[in-house]
C-alpha cells in the first residue's frame, strides 16, 4: 500500500491506494509534458477568480508568483515528480500549496481536473498544430523550388506502375505539393475545433461560482468557450480529428516515400538522394539505402494505429468523463512527435534531390509512352477515337515485335496502319512535343509547371 491516501482527494478514503494501482493509474510519466499549458491555464483561471471576487489580489499575486517559480523549477529540472499525486495537475497544485500555503488550495475553486486536462490538451495541441503547419509549409516550399528547377525534365508517367504517358518531373513534384495543400487546409480547419475553451465546465455540470468563462477563453487565446459542460469534459473529437489529419499526412508522405525508394533503385535510377539521408550495408559495400523514406513509410502504420486507438477508446463511453480518457494522451503525443520528425526529414531532404535526367528520359522512351499522342493525332485528322485506338494498338504490336518505339518508326512504317499519318506526326511522337502539347491548367507542359509554381508561391505569400 502507498503511505497515505492522496491529499488532493483522499478525505473519502480509509486506506491508501495500493502501490501497484498507484503506478497503474498514474499518468505523470507522460502527461508532465503538459506542464507549461497547465500553468498557463491555471494563471488564467486564477486571474478570472480574482476578477470575479473569489480571490483577493494578494492571493492572486501569491498564486501567480508560485506558479511562475514552479515553471522555472520544472524547466531547470528541479522537480521530482510524484506517482502518488497521479498527474501533472495534482503535482503542480501540491507544490503550489507547499510553497504559498492555503492560497494554493483555493486555485481549484470553480474547476475540476476534468475541464483542466481538456484545456491543457487543447492548448498543447493548438501550439503543436502551428509548429506542424510551419514544417508543412517548409516542405511545400522545397517542393516548389525543386519543381521549378525540374520543369523541363521529362520522365515517364505511370498508371498501374506501367509506363503510360510522358510527364515532366516538375509536374510530378507539383502533384505532391497539391497533396500537402489539402493537408495544410485540413490541419488549419482542425485547429478551429481545437481552439475552444472547456475551462469552467468543471466536473460535468458547471459550477455555482460566479465565473467568467469568456474572460478565461480570451485570456488563453481561444475563440470562445465551449457551450455544454457535459460535452466539454468528455469530448475528444478534436484529438481524433487531428489524428485523422495526421494519418492522411503520413499517407501522403508514405506515397512519396514509395516513389523515392523506387526511383533511387538501380532498376529506375531516376534520382539521387544526399548521402546524409541514407545508410550503407554492414556486408555489401556498394549499398546506399534510402533509409529516411523507408522509415517514414513504415511510421505511417504507427500513426494509423493511433487513430484507430482513439476511435476505439471513445466508441462506447457514456457521458461525461471516464478514466478511459487518460489513454488519449500517449497516442496523441506520439502522433505529433512522429509527424514532426517525418515532416522535418522530408523538408530537409527534398530540396537536395538530384534528378538523373538522362535516365528519366530514356525510361520515358520505353513503353510507347506517346501512343496516346498518336491516337489524338489521328482524331484531329477526323478519325473516330475508337478507330484511332485500334490503329495505334496495331502499331504498338508491330513495335513490340520489331523492338522499335513509335518515334523510331519511319513514316512508311507508320503509314501502313493508316494513310492519314503524314510527316507532321513526328511533332507529337517526340517526348518534348508530347509534354509541350498538354499546355492547359493542370497539364504537364513545362509552361504550366512554371505557372503552377508561380501560383503556389502566391498562395504562400
Amino acid at each position: 500500500m502507498s503511505d497515505s491516501s492522496n491529499q488532493q482527494w483522499g478525505g473519502r478514503f480509509s486506506e491508501g491506494v495500493d502501490a501497484f494501482v498507484a503506478r497503474f493509474t498514474a499518468s505523470i510519466d507522460f502527461d508532465r509534458r503538459l506542464y507549461r499549458h497547465d500553468i498557463e491555464g491555471s494563471v488564467a483561471h486564477a486571474r478570472m477568480l480574482q476578477k470575479s471576487g473569489i480571490l483577493s489580489q494578494d492571493e492572486l499575486s501569491a498564486i501567480v508568483g508560485g506558479l511562475e517559480g514552479i515553471l522555472e523549477d520544472i524547466e531547470n529540472d528541479k522537480i521530482d515528480w510524484s506517482i502518488e499525486l497521479e498527474d501533472i495537475h495534482m503535482n503542480i497544485e501540491a507544490r503550489l500549496t507547499d510553497r504559498i500555503g492555503d492560497a494554493g488550495k483555493k486555485l481549484h475553486t470553480g474547476r475540476s481536473r476534468n475541464d483542466q486536462v481538456a484545456t491543457d490538451i487543447r492548448l498543447w495541441l493548438r501550439e503543436e498544430i502551428d509548429q506542424l503547419g510551419a514544417e508543412l509549409k517548409r516542405l511545400q516550399t522545397g517542393l516548389v523550388d525543386l519543381a521549378e528547377r525540374e520543369a523541363d525534365t521529362i520522365m515517364p508517367g505511370f498508371t498501374h506502375l506501367q509506363t503510360a504517358q510522358p510527364v515532366t518531373f516538375g509536374h510530378h513534384l507539383m502533384a505532391w505539393y497539391e497533396m500537402l495543400v489539402r493537408d495544410s487546409e485540413r490541419l488549419q480547419d482542425c485547429r478551429k475545433r481545437v481552439n475552444v475553451s472547456p475551462l469552467g465546465a468543471a466536473a460535468l455540470a458547471g459550477t455555482t461560482y460566479p465565473i467568467d468563462r469568456e474572460f478565461t477563453a480570451k485570456s488563453l487565446g481561444f475563440d470562445r468557450p465551449t457551450r455544454n459542460s457535459l460535452d466539454s469534459v468528455s469530448d475528444r473529437d478534436f484529438a481524433i480529428e487531428f489524428c485523422s489529419v495526421g494519418a492522411l499526412i503520413m499517407t501522403h508522405l508514405s506515397r512519396m516515400s514509395e516513389e523515392l525508394v523506387l526511383w533511387t533503385s538501380a532498376q529506375f535510377d531516376f534520382i539521387d538522394l544526399p548521402d546524409r539521408f541514407c545508410t550503407g550495408s554492414s556486408i555489401m559495400p556498394q549499398k546506399k539505402n534510402p533509409d529516411v523514406p523507408e522509415l517514414v513509410r513504415g511510421k505511417t502504420g504507427r500513426v494509423n494505429g493511433h487513430l484507430i486507438s482513439l476511435l476505439t477508446l471513445m466508441k462506447s463511453q457514456p457521458l461525461a468523463y471516464n478514466k478511459d480518457n487518460q489513454e488519449d494522451k500517449e497516442p496523441l503525443f506520439d502522433t505529433v512527435d512522429t509527424l514532426k520528425d517525418c515532416l522535418r526529414a522530408f523538408a530537409d531532404m527534398i530540396p537536395h534531390i538530384e534528378s538523373k535526367k538522362d535516365s528519366m528520359e530514356e525510361a520515358a522512351r520505353r513503353g510507347f509512352s506517346t501512343a496516346t499522342d498518336l491516337a489524338d493525332y489521328l482524331v484531329r485528322q477526323g478519325m473516330p477515337f475508337r478507330n484511332a485506338h485500334e490503329v495505334v494498338g496495331k502499331a504498338v504490336a508491330y513495335g513490340l515485335a520489331e523492338k522499335k518505339d513509335l518515334s523510331e518508326m519511319s513514316l512508311e512504317e507508320l503509314a501502313v496502319f493508316s494513310d492519314t499519318i503524314k510527316e507532321d506526326v513526328f511533332d507529337v511522337l517526340t517526348l518534348q512535343g508530347s509534354v509541350a502539347a498538354r499546355d492547359h491548367i493542370g497539364g504537364t507542359a513545362p509552361n504550366q509547371v512554371r505557372l503552377a509554381v508561380k501560383a503556389a508561391r502566391g498562395e504562400e505569400s
